[in-house]
């Protein structure tokens, strides 16, 4: 449904264990290597998170497909770059005031409801694209229309299932949860695009949004299997009220608001996308475009098929500043190197460490917001992390036309670095965040314990 380095070995038993890995004997190679698989225990435990990581596999595919296809589409209809450019300024404003409301939706109704309510209603967004696509003169404005419905449905049903997870996951298995739904998008983020290519290529747009309708039937028939998840007893009615309430608790924990920025920063400043296909030019590789836009995900991937580490980790706040860093570094590289596959190994390292944040930010969401509140966190969580991707295409490609490309690559990727630092400064409380010892996360700890029993 549509919705993100190894741990050293474990030191002998007479020697101090350092402050995030327990001491114990020093491991075999077997062991190594199963300490870097992903953590699957919230698979084994929770029949709910499969049906749900199995649901979000598939759409996210077909997802895929229609992100290549609707852009081919408007190309071919109005040969205009701009035209294909507006549909992220169509998208922009439904993603913020759908995404604040469907928060307060999500704390104040059964998130199973509103899921398959959503999931159901961007399979009819496919239909409606399916058949303007075998009209003989296919229309141009039903395009715009669906990408902005879809961009509110979208902001309306990912808070229901960020709040979800921490119901149907126990609290210490949350950390493994967020990889592997992170392995979930990184896979269609890798796969998808190259099939949609090769589909929209040689079975044209039509096959591409009939494949994404069949994957969204799929994916509500697994849905349909989830348990319902009403509303918390206490929990608001949606209303600016209650959205300002949510904002008011962000306010209030600074380590909290310190992980919102931090994305933020480092996708405003770091987000290289927009001009890909003219650093591609600069280094006289066209034919890398593709790959560039690839290696991010790739990198993301790549973490995600050796997570396993992360839920040994417990100073969250601490890796969400370090990797968010390591981010604008790796961008910068690219910026300054002059090799098409120096670059392209230093976009895949940039993709790997933006995954490694964003699984950490993910943790101490889950494990820290009250199930009362998380719904409208989650709204305020979809703005940091997907408004700040598109500032960032403004900002890259203005940069790109006033100073060049290679300096709207490199200067982006040192401004984050040095952003991140500065945030790390001001939100001392960011760097000290321990999962055992958090005040937040010992209460959620505690309360989800004492419910479960």
């Amino acid at each position: 449904m549509t919705d993100d380095a190894p741990a050293p070995p474990a030191p002998l038993a007479s020697a101090p264990a350092p402050p995030d890995e327990p001491a114990g004997a020093l491991p075999t190679d077997g062991s190594r290597l199963r300490a870097l698989l992903p953590d699957l225990a919230p698979w084994h435990a929770s029949a709910d998170f499969r049906r749900l990581w199995l649901a979000g596999v598939i759409t996210n595919f077909g997802t895929f497909l229609t992100f290549v296809a609707l852009p081919v589409q408007l190309k071919d209809l109005t040969g205009s770059a701009a035209a294909v450019g507006a549909i992220g300024a169509v998208e922009l404003l439904p993603l913020i005031v759908f995404g604040l409301y469907g928060g307060a939706l999500a704390d104040a109704y059964d998130k199973r409801k509103l899921i398959l309510s959503t999931e159901a209603g961007q399979g009819l967004l496919s239909a409606v694209l399916l058949l303007n696509a075998l009209l003989p003169r296919p229309a141009v404005w039903p395009l715009y229309v669906v990408a902005a419905l879809s961009s509110a449905l979208g902001a309306l049903q990912r808070p229901a299932l960020d709040a979800l997870v921490p119901r149907i996951v126990a609290h210490d298995h949350l950390p493994a949860a967020a990889s592997l739904n992170s392995l979930r998008w990184t896979v269609g983020g890798v796969a998808g695009p190259a099939v949609a290519g090769v589909v929209v290529a040689y079975a044209g747009l039509g096959a591409a949004y009939g494949a994404d309708l069949v994957t969204f039937v799929v994916s509500v028939v697994l849905g349909l299997g989830l348990a319902a998840s009403p509303a918390a007893h206490e929990a608001a009615k949606p209303s600016l009220r209650s959205i300002a309430e949510g904002a008011r608790y962000a306010w209030s924990r600074k380590e909290l608001l310190g992980t919102y920025v931090v994305d933020i920063a480092a996708m405003l400043f770091a987000m290289p996308l927009a001009v890909l296909p003219f650093l591609a030019d600069e280094l006289r590789a066209p034919w890398s475009l593709g790959l560039m836009y690839a290696s991010f995900p790739a990198g993301a991937l790549v973490v995600s098929l050796t997570g396993g580490w992360t839920s040994r980790i417990h100073r969250h706040g601490r890796m969400v500043v370090l990797s968010a860093a390591a981010w604008g570094l790796a961008v910068a590289a690219a910026g300054v190197a002059g090799n098409v596959w120096l670059v392209l190994l230093l976009l895949t390292l940039g993709g790997a460490f933006d995954m490694v944040s964003g699984i950490f930010r993910g943790a101490m969401w889950n494990q820290t917001i009250p199930d009362e509140l998380r719904g409208r966190l989650a709204g305020i969580e979809l703005l940091s992390y997907s408004v700040g991707p598109q500032l960032g295409q403004v900002r890259s490609g203005g940069m790109a036309a006033w100073r060049g490309v290679r300096t709207s690559v490199w200067s982006g990727g040192l401004l984050c670095t040095g952003a991140v630092a500065l945030l790390a400064l001001c939100l001392p409380g960011l760097m000290r965040y321990d999962a055992r010892t958090n005040e937040h996360a010992v209460r959620l700890r505690a309360r989800r314990t004492g419910a479960a029993v």
